[in-house]
């Protein structure tokens, strides 16, 4: 334990490892200290002002609209066409202070061949998407509020550019169908590359319905062989009850990490797709965990407490995989999980605990399940339908709920005497038979959920054992949104 180690045994490792994590930097000069530019200031304090600002801005330029209430004409949006910054010196819309500027109407900004722009600090209540089209790259939308008119079935803001950031905005308040955030591509299976997701809070989404309120939809089915190499992180998630899946992932190559899912309906649920990384995510007091379909994932170092549903499914398919050129149709059932590497991660005290589905023809093959915690006081810790050519090892079970149909070769029984921090979080005591006690001989592991080195010899579960303070807690509402550092 603590000691650093490096990636990768399984197939599956590898192709996570492989991942780029690199995405688009943006210097935060917002609502901040600006860093040098080399355009103007301008101050607007009317729609036309700021139509005549966006016109004739150039790179750096950086254009602050008044604070107030404004309407936009049905027939008049404020259009941005053919403006284009530069990575070191973006074009700036932003509020004169944070929410301080309100955009009613039925549109607020649209969108066209434009790069390197940041809108920032705008309090948006349109009527319609907010659109980010193929034709534009490098758009960030930063620290705004987005509560749109809750009209059935509108999606709120919908990404189809290259390396758009999506960062310290807030969500919240919809109580109809539709999403809070798509990520989709150009045409009918494409998919935007390298969008990067972080810092926002989604919050209390109601929809009643059984699908069609993801707060984050990356992907849909007709896409989900596509790559897109987005980055989902940090992101706090509460009340998400418009939907089962809070983080619906319905593409390939994507990584999902330190994420923070409290007291929802919504989980982090792989739909579509293959080879994406779910890390060190909490899921907290709600009710659905992780669900896995599609190929060669990797999920590691996550921490599910107190869901009264189900904290991790391996699903069956209605197909063995999805292939190119299939009919689009064919494409929206579920695609056996194969090749799925699930590790070190930590199941406490949940409805369910690690299942299995036999209601499709398909079962999932080739998965190692390996150095997992899993506690339970009450029912079953797992449960697991039909399987092929399954690993298991290093596992360690605990508490009066039964152990299922787990290999006996698989796990152990053993107390991992946690003890509960100031944050919630149950984490492995010094005298625990967790510690140094996990199997996997190269993991695709270097730290845990807590961000403390794994070392060469690691503790089973999400947490290493550390006498040092975690790097990384649950995320609370100070720590995203348009307030966040």
């Amino acid at each position: 334990m603590q000691r650093r180690t490096f990636l990768t045994g399984t197939a599956a490792g590898a192709a996570a490892a492989a991942l780029p994590l690199t995405v688009p930097a943006f210097a935060d000069t917002t609502h901040g200290t600006p860093a040098r530019r080399l355009g103007p200031t301008v101050d607007v304090g009317t729609l036309d002002e700021l139509q005549k600002a966006i016109d004739t801005a150039r790179p750096g330029t950086r254009i602050v609209v008044a604070d107030g209430d404004y309407t936009v004409p049905a027939g008049k949006p404020l259009t941005v066409r053919g403006k284009h910054g530069t990575r070191s010196e973006p074009i700036t819309l932003v509020a004169a202070s944070r929410g301080g500027v309100v955009l009613h109407g039925e549109r607020s900004f649209v969108l066209d061949d434009s790069s390197d722009l940041t809108v920032s600090g705008f309090s948006f209540r349109q009527r319609t998407t907010l659109e980010i089209p193929p034709t534009c790259s490098r758009i960030r939308l930063t620290r705004n509020d987005f509560q749109l008119a809750d009209i059935e079935g509108l999606h709120w803001v919908m990404v189809r550019a290259d390396d758009t950031v999506i960062d310290r905005n807030h969500f919240h308040g919809k109580t109809t169908l539709g999403i809070y955030l798509g990520i989709e591509g150009a045409g009918g299976e494409a998919m935007a590359q390298r969008v990067h997701i972080h810092r926002n809070h989604f919050s209390d989404h109601s929809f009643a319905g059984s699908n069609g309120g993801e707060p984050i939809r990356l992907g849909v089915s007709p896409r989900a062989l596509s790559s897109a190499h987005a980055v989902v992180e940090y992101n706090l998630f509460e009340r998400a009850d418009g939907d089962p899946e809070a983080i619906s992932v319905k593409s390939s190559d994507n990584v999902i990490r330190h994420n923070t899912i409290r007291n929802s309906l919504g989980g982090i649920v792989l739909r579509h797709g293959n080879r994406t990384r779910v890390d060190s995510n909490y899921l907290i007091g709600g009710e659905e965990g992780v669900r896995i379909y599609g190929n060669d994932h990797v999920v590691v170092n996550n921490y599910i407490e107190g869901l009264s549903g189900r904290a991790m499914v391996i699903g069956s398919g209605t197909a063995r995989d999805h292939l190119p050129g299939e009919p689009a149709a064919d494409r929206r059932g579920n695609d056996a999980a194969d090749r799925v590497l699930i590790a070190h991660n930590t199941l406490l005290d949940n409805a369910g605990a690690l299942s299995g589905e036999s209601h499709r023809p398909h079962e999932p093959r080739d998965v190692t399940i390996a150095d997992n915690l899993l506690v339970g006081s009450t029912g079953t810790l797992v449960e697991m339908a039909h399987t092929v050519r399954f690993v298991w090892q290093g596992n360690i079970l605990f508490g009066a709920a039964a152990d299922g149909n787990i290999p006996a070769g698989g796990f152990t029984r053993a107390d991992p005497r946690l003890v509960r921090g100031p944050d919630g979080v149950r984490r492995l005591s010094r005298t625990s038979r967790a510690i140094d006690a996990a199997t996997l001989r190269r993991p695709p592991v270097t730290h845990d959920i807590d961000g403390d080195p794994r070392g060469s010899r690691r503790d089973v579960g999400a947490d290493e054992y550390a006498t040092t303070p975690p790097r990384h807690r649950p995320l609370t509402p100070a720590d995203v949104g348009p307030h966040a550092r």
